[in-house]
């Protein structure tokens, strides 16, 4: 028995989440401590599985560990990240060049201050997809299916990323589109009724349009209609909302929520803000520039080091990128831009606007399938990605990490554990605490 794809998902100032897998059932444990040679405490799963999942909960902020994943007395081995020169299971090459390390990491410190509201980012369902990974002209991504007798993926995913984010706590959630594999009704329905486990819809979360859920086209609806507004009903709010785009204050938060594929079209070519919505998005960022906002949006405004060929039907339009980097140089309140499409964790900071930053979020659809936890805090925030931990959930993130002949980790997981994991110091005290905003509303 091998036991491999070992990865360090989620770091935070007191936990870290450790994934492998052995192909076939067996016993899981990380052993950890605070040096190489004296790994004297263990976290285990109480249970035989080939997709393990281990959760330490008792760390220390600022504090380095050393950790080594087992199985059956086999370590376990990482994800190799070398196209990109990246690093899956920690924050420095230690145990590196060894065989299974161990390897190690380095807590960050907490966001400053107490705890006000944690958001669940998530993006790219996919309801309705039969197969994962085809891109069009590109050989490589010829696609992976679920096995025969076992339920939808994008279902098994999307149920999986509700129950997940209720367990870690998200009082919100804010999903950047592609809700569907092609707009199609019942796949909008169905994607419906799964985020409205969550709860509801315009008050305890919200979607934007991706490409894939472009608007209604002869044959599926009629001339002129939307298929996924008929789902996803902008509900009244923000003076000067469109159709699909808005914003909202959210207990002195305020959220952005931008249509980036305001175009007819096949769902191919890069994101589209029509001139009506950049002109509403400028003006509005402009009349709220030092107010604490969240921006989100399917096609993120840039795309970089990517092992594999970049178009532009990756990304924003480009003058439109720059319009909305121009609006947050001027708005020092805006503090992050979240981002789907490209199905990769990503952390980027630009030099038009370095306080912003653009996290692109992978798919939960498919490998490494899950969401980014926003949690804020009055002096700062922090981005933490979870996987989805759900035993088909984790199933089906195993067998679509084939995708791209399996190169996809190399680009999908993220280069360094920073790009899923994060802590920026920032004043947000402005913010009410969940707590107060859900009192209030039931008084």
């Amino acid at each position: 028995m091998s036991a491999v794809n070992l990865e360090l998902v989620t770091l935070t100032e007191d936990r870290a989440v450790i994934t492998w897998y052995t192909g076939v059932e067996s016993e899981g444990e990380v052993v950890y401590g605070t040096h190489p040679a004296h790994l004297n405490r263990t976290a285990s799963e109480g249970r035989d599985t080939a997709h393990h999942y281990v959760e330490l909960t008792d760390l220390e902020p600022g504090q380095t560990y050393y950790y080594q994943a087992r199985s059956r007395g086999s370590a376990a081995t990482p994800t190799p990240l070398h196209l990109v020169k990246g690093n899956a299971v920690g924050t420095s090459l230690h145990g590196f060049g060894t065989h299974a390390g161990p390897y190690s990491f380095t807590t960050p410190q907490p966001p400053p201050g107490r705890h006000l509201l944690s958001i669940a980012l998530c993006n790219d369902l996919h309801l309705g997809e039969t197969t994962a990974g085809l891109v069009t002209g590109m050989p490589l991504m010829r696609g992976i299916s679920q096995r025969l007798g076992l339920g939808p993926y994008p279902e098994i995913m999307g149920r999986a990323l509700v129950e997940e984010a209720h367990r870690r706590g998200a009082r919100l959630l804010l999903a950047a589109g592609d809700i569907s594999a092609g707009g199609a009704p019942r796949d909008l329905s169905e994607a419906r009724r799964l985020l409205d486990g969550f709860g509801a819809h315009g008050q305890d979360y919200f979607v934007v349009r991706g490409n894939h859920d472009r608007r209604g086209r002869q044959g599926l609806h009629e001339e002129g209609g939307d298929n996924f507004l008929d789902a996803f009903p902008a509900s009244d709010g923000g003076s000067g909302d469109g159709p699909a785009y808005f914003a909202r204050d959210l207990g002195g938060l305020r959220v952005l929520g931008l249509d980036t594929y305001e175009k007819r079209g096949n769902g191919a070519g890069s994101g589209g803000l029509s001139d009506e919505q950049l002109a509403w998005f400028r003006a509005d960022v402009r009349a709220h520039k030092d107010q604490p906002t969240v921006v989100f949006g399917h096609h993120p405004l840039t795309v970089r080091n990517s092992p594999f060929p970049v178009t532009s039907g990756q990304r924003l339009n480009r003058r439109q990128a720059r319009a909305i980097l121009d609006a947050y140089a001027a708005a020092p309140g805006v503090f992050l831009h979240h981002a789907g499409h490209t199905h990769r964790n990503k952390r980027t900071l630009l030099p038009q606007a370095r306080h912003v930053t653009l996290q692109e979020v992978g798919a939960v659809k498919e490998y490494p399938g899950g969401f980014c936890l926003l949690r804020i805090h009055t002096g700062g925030y922090a981005l933490n990605y979870y996987k989805t931990s759900s035993a088909p959930a984790r199933e089906w993130s195993e067998r679509s990490r084939r995708v791209a002949a399996g190169l996809w980790p190399q680009y999908a997981l993220g280069r360094s554990v920073r790009d899923r994991n994060s802590v920026t110091p920032r004043d947000l005290s402005g913010i009410t605490p969940a707590t107060e905003r859900i009192s209030a509303a039931q008084s």
